[in-house]
This record gives C-alpha cells, structure tokens and sequence, in this order.
C-alpha cells in the first residue's frame, strides 16, 4: 500500500470556473483527464490518496455533485481535506458528510485517518498573503489590519489541527503525517504556529497545496527544516501526477 497526496483539481463540472490563471495556463487544459489518467496508471485500489483542498469551484452541494462523483470514481481510497474554495464543506458539518459518502470518501477535520501506523493529521491552515507594499522588488510593509485578521484564522486553525493530532495521539498513534491546504508559513516566515505543532507533535512530513503558477511555487518551505520534511504537492506543481509520501 502507498499513500500519495495532490490539491487543488478546481473541478468545475456544475460550475463558473473563475480563476484567470486555470483560463489561460496550459497545463490546466483538460487537467480532469490528465489527472484521472495519471491516478489510473499509478494508484492501486489498495492506496490510499489525499486530496488537499479546493476540490471545486462549486458553492453548494447541489454544484459540487458531479465533482464528488469524478473524484469517488478514482483508484484507492480517498481522504480529502478542506480549501478555501470549497464552500461545500462547512467544517462544523464535517460528520454528515462522513455519514452521507461512507465508503466511498473521508473528510479529514478536527479527526484523523489511519494509514498503517500512522495518522494523517491536518486542517486547512491559513497564512498571511497581503496585500504587501513593494518597492524595488523588495517588500517594504504590509496591510496590518489585514495581517492582524489574518491572524484570527490562523488561530482558528491552529486550534482545528490540535483536536486532529490530539483525537489521533487519544488513539495511541505517535507517528503524524500532517496535511494543509495552505503553506505552513507565510513569504515573511520561517516558523509559524503550524511549524511548532509539527514540530510539537513530531510528525515526519508536513505536505500542502495552495500555491499555483510558478512564481509562487515557492513561497514557503521546501525540504528538510528542524528534522521535518516539507513538500509543496499543488495539482499544477504536479503536472497532476500524485506525489508519493510513504
């Protein structure tokens, strides 16, 4: 059994597709079929692959149905995590939806889900993203108010991904493989509140999405920092080829 992870399908099957850049940027063209494509030849029925978030562009359930239908009909057993975009999924509501798609997907937030000896761990995160004031290439301040409602939601979050590592650590498991929408740390950090848990718990990997186009592929950790390996795994990073964790 493997396991392998990949964000942001952005599926719009029932409905407005409104990024620019899933309009214009080649390697969004006909993504579904490559990525089924990709899923078919690689993953088993025995895999397990998580999918990190901005699973539609839908706004309700009613909008997202054909896309849940696309992504139950792919190999493995599927664990999917929430986005920002994906209005769907209330997170005070994430035990309906595990009742109403039983056997067919599981909806990882404040819980955990078991693959061998380990707990996926995760939530959907935040990070600051601006606006920054920039001069000569250099940033030069930001949007306090901003940055200070941002904080609000990384607290938020912080205390979501807590009950996902405590529920799991309840259970007996002390290996984590933690999961985030968005990256860890904002392009201002090094260290965020997502780190420390990481570190905190000591899980073995932190993967997340969020981060698309080239020039923001790399705004956050990459590769081993305090012990952790941090992988970016952003469907369009990808090239829609899931990225092996274990």
């Amino acid at each position: 059994m493997s396991l392998y992870a990949i964000g942001d399908l952005h599926l719009h099957f029932q409905s407005e597709l409104k990024a620019p850049g899933q309009l214009r940027d080649p390697v969004w063209r006909n993504h579904e079929a490559v990525f089924r494509r990709n899923c078919e030849g690689l993953v088993r029925p025995t895999d397990t692959l998580v999918l990190m978030g901005d699973h539609s562009w839908g706004r309700n359930m009613a909008e997202c149905e054909k896309d849940l239908d696309y992504i139950c009909g792919l190999p493995g057993r599927k664990i999917l995590l929430r986005g920002n975009h994906d209005m769907f999924w209330d997170a005070k509501k994430t035990e309906p939806l595990n009742r109403s798609f039983a056997g067919k997907l599981f909806f990882l937030q404040n819980n955990y889900a078991a693959y061998e000896d380990y707990a996926l761990v995760g939530t959907k995160g935040y990070t600051f993203e601006g606006p920054f004031y920039v001069r000569g290439g250099r940033i030069i301040g930001w949007d306090e108010e901003a940055e200070r409602h941002a904080q609000k939601l990384i607290e938020r979050e912080a205390e979501r991904l807590r009950l996902s590592f405590e529920a799991a650590r309840r259970d007996g498991y002390s290996k984590f493989i933690l999961f985030l929408h968005y990256p860890p740390t904002s392009i201002l950090e090094r260290n965020s509140v997502f780190t420390a848990m990481a570190e905190e718990y000591r899980a073995e990997q932190v993967i997340y999405a969020h981060c698309h186009g080239e020039s923001r592929f790399h705004d956050s950790i990459e590769g081993r920092h305090h012990g952790i390996m941090y992988r970016l795994a952003s469907g369009d990073y990808l090239r829609w080829m899931p990225q092996r964790i274990l």
